[in-house]
């Protein structure tokens, strides 16, 4: 194989793909457009030679490129585009930003995006369509009640949603427009319940092929479609270096400050003993990950029963329920 290394940058959209590359001293010696067409993109990689190193943002076609290149190139980062500060900086244009991802995946200088775990497609599908629609059930749930209340009409608690109560419900609307208003949402309400009732059946059966999921319900916490939810989004734990990024991802890693940590004494240089400033749990996170909804609802029921019955659990979801200092791990 070719020492020649390439670094290709592609800035992709619907119709087409603006794409720079460069080579090892950061040259540019080629620069073209074309159609957003599998053919297309073969056919341009099949032109160049050396080792291909491709690189593009994380967005709507980053996994059907993925799975479409990763056997024709060496190397593949499909970046975070939150941390390409580059980009926004000076004149900006498809084929700037093009050039701009080829240098920054010369330098080394690209955030990536985890990609792969095929056997786990079908299992991630369902998750997202179960997300999808709870989120859904939710906004529309939400929407009846803001309906109501805005008629000064109190609504505590489900008995809104329940189908035998609907008439004397919509009675209470004065507004022949608001009734309809209402009706349509329930109609989007009974259609949203059936489809997740229908999902969820299937997203468990797929859930149970993976080893995991047996595993991850020995958890307090932890039920089934929340095991599920977590074998879909994190794929593999293989994928982290360490603990504390598998952490951090899932929200559960606490965030600490420190400022002035030396000093001198006598002319000696010393470590203040000063302890860290603990912030709380990182923000910075996957928030589709469907745990670590610290002390609402459910969950923080959940920590306390299982608390009451002796089981361990994670520091760190202790911090999250009592906010009270954690011992870090030396």
């Amino acid at each position: 194989m070719s020492h020649d290394v390439k670094y290709i940058g592609m800035d992709v959209h619907k119709e087409a793909i603006v794409i720079a590359v460069l080579n090892e001293s950061g040259k540019l010696v080629m620069e073209s457009v074309i159609e957003t067409k599998a053919s297309s993109i073969l056919q341009f990689l099949h032109g160049l030679r050396g080792e291909l190193h491709v690189t593009w943002e994380e967005g709507t076609w980053a996994a059907w490129l993925y799975d479409l290149l990763q056997p024709q190139v060496q190397h593949i980062v499909v970046c975070n585009p939150r941390r390409n500060a580059l980009l926004k900086e000076a004149s900006k244009s498809d084929k700037v930003d093009a050039r701009k991802l080829a240098d920054l995946l010369r330098t080394g200088m690209l955030r990536p995006v985890y990609h792969g775990e095929n056997g786990l497609r079908t299992l991630r599908e369902l998750g997202r369509s179960y997300q999808t629609i709870s989120k859904d059930l939710t906004r529309v749930m939400n929407r009846l009640k803001a309906l109501y209340r805005g008629w000064g009409i109190p609504c505590a608690g489900t008995q809104v949603y329940a189908a035998r109560a609907r008439e004397e419900w919509l009675s209470k609307l004065p507004q022949a427009g608001v009734r309809r208003r209402a009706e349509l949402l329930y109609q989007q309400l009974d259609g949203l319940q059936a489809l997740r009732r229908e999902v969820r059946p299937e997203f468990l059966a797929e859930s149970r092929k993976h080893k995991a999921a047996k595993l991850l319900r020995q958890i307090p916490c932890i039920g089934p479609i929340r095991a599920a939810r977590l074998i879909a989004l994190m794929q593999t734990p293989h994928r982290f270096r360490s603990k504390r990024q598998l952490w951090t991802y899932s929200g559960l890693g606490i965030e600490t400050h420190d400022s002035a940590q030396y000093r001198f004494v006598r002319g000696q240089l010393q470590l203040s003993k000063k302890p860290q400033q603990l912030r709380g749990l990182n923000r910075n996170h996957n928030h589709r990950r469907g745990v670590g909804q610290h002390a609402d609802g459910d969950v923080g029921q959940e920590l306390q029963h299982a608390e009451a019955h002796g089981h361990s659990y994670p520091k760190a979801w202790l911090f999250a329920r009592k906010q009270i200092p954690d011992q870090c791990e030396k």
